[in-house]
């Protein structure tokens, strides 16, 4: 990838360029714990977005996507949302960088990546990652990881439009090989986990769909568990996140009020819960012990956050009573998008072979497959 990149900027530009690398992720447990202040336990995968940039002597912004065969162009005067997608990832961290008073100059960028599109594993995150990252090193602008990230994540909110949690950026930018990231949402204090996995890998399972219900859902789920801290704030005033409350204050002050909410606030309650438990798991190598906890977060995932679809339960059910799968769940914001599963190395070509078969007979789809291991996060090559 890198030869190809570098090659690639060399034909486009007539100059040698500078290479970076920013990974994608996945998450190991602790879905829609972010935006409730809660836990995450993410880690950056060895694919991502490569990036071949450097300098010009004027002000314009030259880019170009080598995945989609597409340039654009403007200046660092006249920056703004392309009509569209790519570029404004690329474009929002410029417009992010400047907002808050850096001064870049005009530069050429080729992009291109190894990273499947759509498929869950945050490719806008490591694209705004590497930028940013990019960016700070060819224009010495001395940013520290930590507010380049949270650059990123506005960049994501702003030019891209989606209101996303830290998670993506953060562990695209501190990803380190051979660990998960245990990050407070709430903090963004963060610790490293050693993600031992011994005769296992990491298989994600695209489902190859993307359900309309994703975004309007994701709002309504905010509102719900928004709705359940209000009710517990009347009796117990300090509680002002999910993360805070406890399974008793629910009993007392939701569950009688509105079971959906309750289901909703019952699932992160209890999801916090797990991913602490499941961190002292890997600490002390109890890879069997975490891989149950993947299958209770993907039950409550379907049943009581209700954000699942019949092509992920598909693909977790049919893994489920395998020996060969340690553990199993939906991964992301839900309806559609990969299964994360931890599969002894061994075993991994039959199954894939017969789930190949099975999901197809079931849902009509092709599978996609994909062999992922811990990697490092962005970095100049």
């Amino acid at each position: 990838m890198t030869a190809t990149i570098k090659q690639a900027y060399q034909q486009i530009f007539n100059d040698e360029p500078v290479l970076f690398f920013s990974p994608g992720r996945i998450n190991i447990i602790g879905e829609h714990t972010d935006y409730n202040g809660g836990f995450v336990l993410p880690a950056a995968i060895d694919k991502g977005i490569y990036l071949a940039v450097n300098k010009r002597t004027d002000t314009t912004i030259e880019l170009y996507a080598a995945s989609f065969n597409e340039s654009y162009s403007c200046t660092t005067q006249t920056v703004a949302k392309a009509n569209k997608q790519w570029p404004n990832y690329i474009l929002g961290v410029v417009n992010e960088l400047q907002q808050a008073g850096y001064e870049i100059g005009g530069f050429n960028l080729v992009m291109d990546g190894d990273l499947p599109i759509g498929a869950g594993l945050s490719s806008s995150a490591a694209v705004e990652c590497a930028t940013i990252f990019a960016l700070n090193d060819l224009f010495a602008l001395n940013i520290s990881k930590q507010k380049m990230v949270q650059l990123a994540q506005k960049a994501e909110h702003n030019f891209a439009g989606v209101l996303c949690g830290i998670m993506d950026q953060f562990a695209s930018m501190f990803g380190k090989k051979g660990h998960a990231i245990k990050l407070d949402c709430r903090s963004l204090a963060y610790e490293y986990v050693p993600l031992q996995l011994h005769d296992a890998k990491i298989v994600l399972l695209n489902t190859s769909v993307k359900h309309t219900l994703a975004s309007t859902a994701y709002n309504t789920r905010r509102n719900e568990c928004a709705q359940g801290v209000q009710w517990i704030q009347e009796k117990y005033p300090a509680v002002n996140l999910l993360r805070d409350a406890t399974i008793e204050m629910l009993d007392v002050c939701v569950k009688e009020k509105d079971s959906t909410v309750d289901n909703r606030c019952r699932f992160v309650v209890q999801e916090i819960d797990r991913l602490l438990q499941g961190c002292e798991d890997l600490k002390q190598g109890r890879l069997a012990a975490l891989g149950k906890k993947m299958f209770a977060t993907h039950d409550g995932l379907s049943h009581s956050y209700e954000v699942s679809c019949k092509e992920l339960d598909f693909l977790v059910d049919a893994v489920r009573d395998n020996p060969n799968v340690i553990g199993a769940r939906m991964m992301g914001g839900g309806f559609g998008g990969c299964t994360i599963n931890l599969v002894k190395e061994n075993a991994i070509e039959a199954l894939i072979a017969w789930l190949s078969n099975s999901y197809q007979q079931a849902t009509g789809l092709k599978l996609e497959t994909y062999i992922v291991q811990t990697g490092d996060g962005t970095r100049r090559l």
